[in-house]
């Protein structure tokens, strides 16, 4: 009888490094550098120009109870919805985040793909830019997988990226009534450490204003980069392949002519279950090496 190999492919792979994440002179600042990594590679796509843009600051009142643990903060779908909600913890972030680190960075934003994930990233890219950020990378359609996720952060370019902010619940369910979450990823791909959110979680009982700024919609649907002036500084957004760092990243880690081998045996078949994740954005991608 076939044996049947069964893959599942999750959603929490951690990908690690020897990034150390350390105290700044701050109370709240934590610091993300790493050194360099070896480059995958490369990508580019059609360029869009935009008239330049003012920053604005918001007045906002703290909510109680935005404590993230390693997986984020995660509350239902409405909470999020609420005025000034999602951008008094976004602003929260960057605001642990040390000023001169953050400035000029390049950041990761994208998610799971539930409800609420589109209008969140749109709101997250414009704070981004009025925070200093220099360039966002968004997952086409706004998806990314959480490991996906950490190899765009620690391989695309050899590892520029400063850091990212995933848009998940992880396997909670998503949707109108049911649960959205947020959670921000150091410069080695995984989740921050507790120093790092505890700094967060202060910040949202203090906060009085957060920054942001009046791009138009950006089209998620198309790799591109579309180009703005924010404050008076270059920011763009470049819109990714979900999937191209991530499988590079894969054939490093694998050996794919050994896998690609074993299933040709005609006594192997073989079952890949998503387990209802992001996973299915790299079936065919995976696919077409085995």
């Amino acid at each position: 009888m076939a044996a049947v190999v069964l893959m599942q492919v999750s959603c929490s792979l951690m990908l690690l490094s020897n990034v150390a994440l350390t105290a700044s002179t701050g109370p709240h600042l934590i610091s993300h550098r790493a050194g360099p990594r070896s480059a995958l590679r490369l990508s580019g796509g059609a360029q869009e120009a935009c008239p330049a843009v003012d920053v604005t600051e918001v007045p906002t009142t703290p909510f109680d109870g935005q404590k993230p643990g390693t997986s984020g903060l995660r509350k239902k779908t409405v909470v999020f919805q609420q005025p000034h909600y999602l951008e008094n913890f976004v602003q929260s972030i960057f605001d642990a985040l040390p000023a001169d680190e953050l400035r000029g960075s390049t950041l990761v934003v994208s998610g799971d793909g539930r409800y609420h994930n589109r209008q969140a990233i749109q709101t997250i890219c414009r704070m981004a830019a009025a925070n200093g950020v220099s360039r966002v990378w968004v997952g086409r359609d706004g998806l990314l997988s959480t490991p996906a996720a950490s190899a765009v952060i620690r391989e695309r370019e050899g590892g520029v990226a400063y850091g990212g902010i995933l848009l998940t619940a992880s396997h909670n369910p998503g949707g109108p009534e049911n649960d959205f979450g947020i959670k921000y990823n150091a410069q080695n791909g995984g989740p921050a450490l507790e120093e790092f959110t505890d700094a967060v979680y202060g910040l949202t009982g203090q906060i009085g204003a957060y920054r942001t700024c009046e791009l138009p919609e950006i089209d998620l649907s198309t790799t591109g980069t579309s180009r703005f002036t924010v404050g008076g500084a270059a920011f763009s957004v470049e819109v990714i392949d979900p999937s191209e760092d991530y499988v590079a990243l894969l054939r490093q880690v694998f050996d794919f002519d050994a896998i690609k081998a074993l299933l040709s045996r005609p006594d192997m078949s073989f079952l890949m279950d998503g387990m209802g994740g992001r996973s299915e954005e790299h079936t065919s991608e995976l696919q077409s090496p085995i």
